[in-house]
């Protein structure tokens, strides 16, 4: 059997890209707001769309710490604008401050709202003649969160009408707000302050779409990993599907054989319970090997995997069933995983033959050439409607198993009565990218290819 790689199990979280404090974790723009946030309909926020919030904590540190950040470097730049040049501190420039870092405290839940608050307490702040000064940090930080979170238009319109705010109240305004005597502000600092905004916006647009990046990778990794899972669920159901139909469908003959025969032949019924016995056996050991490798990964089996080597055992089996089986050519040499494949589709046919067929003799045709290893099964028919308790996808499984080697299946009904299963598997091993899908069988298969 072909070497397993260890895959963590479906629950366990995919790693992500990036620092940890980018994945909707930290504290300046939420835990739920990134573009990778999970919506409320179960998928990913959608690139440049607004996520849902998800979580209720309000982000208390880094509010109170920006807040104690921004009164202290308050009163710092009062300090250094002394002389009448600004307003003087006082109660309502407090409350102004604590308003509009408190407002950050909902920048997660409602990022729309809280810029432009932030934005309108600034301009009002700045109306009243007040020191400039980190207050800026929290229009920064507000912009910042909604542009992250999708909001880019909200928050380009918060910046541009704080500073379309700021050129009204320093060139226009001024002589009308406090403080007194001051004179219109130069035009050179208005472009500084317009090139300040344009970079807070540009950095929060940077980081946003690089979070959009990450959300792209986890949504694409995390497709990948559904898919190997599917991919790993239905190759276990194939496998586990031929282990058991082969097996089954003999012993439910040979328990039909013996039931019949309990009384009038007690050999010939202790015979077929000789025969239930040694499939059973065999059955469990195959099944016991299947789940041991799905328990333990990466492990190399214990047992081979089965190949056309072991076409004589399955013959003898066919016989135990009451079927004769007629093998043409010799099987060359295979890779582990189309060897696995031949056997369990030579198998398959078998056991359908023994299900589904009124004939009692079947022949495997085996030949090679061009690169490719072909094997043909036909009985004679006919078909007789008998159910073994299978399942009904037997073909499926075979097309599938010669799909994911680049093979292809065709199955059905010959001109002259029967049935045969045309197998066309590549000796070599596939390419890496993509695979051939199966062709549609819409009749018999011919003859020969």
């Amino acid at each position: 059997m072909k070497e397993r790689r260890v895959r963590a199990p479906a629950w366990w979280p995919a790693p992500r890209p990036g620092p940890p404090w980018w994945h909707g974790q930290d504290e300046d723009v939420g835990s739920g707001g990134g573009p990778g946030a999970r919506s409320a309909a179960g998928g990913h926020a959608g690139v440049g769309e607004p996520s849902a919030p998800a979580g209720h904590r309000l982000p208390w540190p880094s509010t109170v710490l920006l807040t104690a950040l921004v009164l202290v470097g308050t009163h710092a730049a009062a300090q250094g604008q002394r002389g009448g040049a600004r307003a003087a501190l006082d109660p309502f420039a407090l409350v102004l401050l604590l308003l509009a870092c408190a407002a950050l405290l909902w920048r997660r839940r409602h990022p729309v709202a809280v810029v432009f608050t932030t934005a309108a307490v600034v301009m009002v702040y700045l109306g009243a003649g007040y020191p400039y000064g980190p207050v800026f940090l929290t229009v920064a930080l507000a912009c910042f969160g909604a542009v992250v979170t999708g909001h880019r238009r909200a928050a380009w319109a918060a910046a541009a009408m704080l500073w379309a705010g700021h050129v009204v109240l320093a060139h226009w305004l001024y002589r009308l707000l406090p403080p007194s005597g001051d004179s219109a502000a130069p035009w050179g600092q208005e472009a500084v302050v317009a090139a300040w905004v344009a970079t807070v916006v540009a950095v929060s647009e940077l980081v946003g779409v690089r979070r959009e990046q990450w959300a792209r990778e986890r949504a694409e990794r995390a497709q990948a990993a559904r898919r190997r899972a599917d991919e790993e669920r239905l190759r276990m159901a194939r496998e586990l599907h031929d282990v058991l139909a082969h097996s089954i469908s003999v012993i439910n003959v040979q328990a039909g054989v013996g039931l019949a025969l309990l009384d009038s032949d007690p050999e010939q019924a202790r015979t077929a319970l000789t025969t239930i016995k040694s499939a059973s056996k065999e059955a469990l050991g195959e099944v016991r090997q299947v789940l041991e490798g799905l328990r333990t990964p990466g492990e190399a089996p214990r047992a081979p995997a089965p190949g056309l080597d072991r076409l004589p055992e399955l013959v003898a089996q066919a016989a135990d069933a009451g079927l004769t089986v007629e093998v043409e050519g010799t099987p060359p040499k295979l890779p582990p995983g189309a060897d696995l494949a031949a056997f369990r589709i030579v198998q398959e046919a078998l056991t359908n033959v023994v299900r589904h067929s009124g004939s009692r003799q079947a022949r495997i045709r085996i030949s090679s050439g061009g690169g490719v290893l072909r094997l043909r099964i036909d009985d004679d028919g006919p078909a007789t409607g008998a159910d073994a308790g299978g399942s009904g996808n037997g073909l499926a499984g075979m097309r599938e198993r010669a799909a994911a080697l680049g093979g292809t299946i065709e199955a059905g009904r010959r001109v002259d009565g029967g049935f045969r299963v045309l197998a066309v598997l590549p000796l070599r091993a596939p390419p890496a990218e993509g695979t051939r899908e199966p062709r549609a069988s819409h009749g018999p298969p011919e003859e020969e290819r």
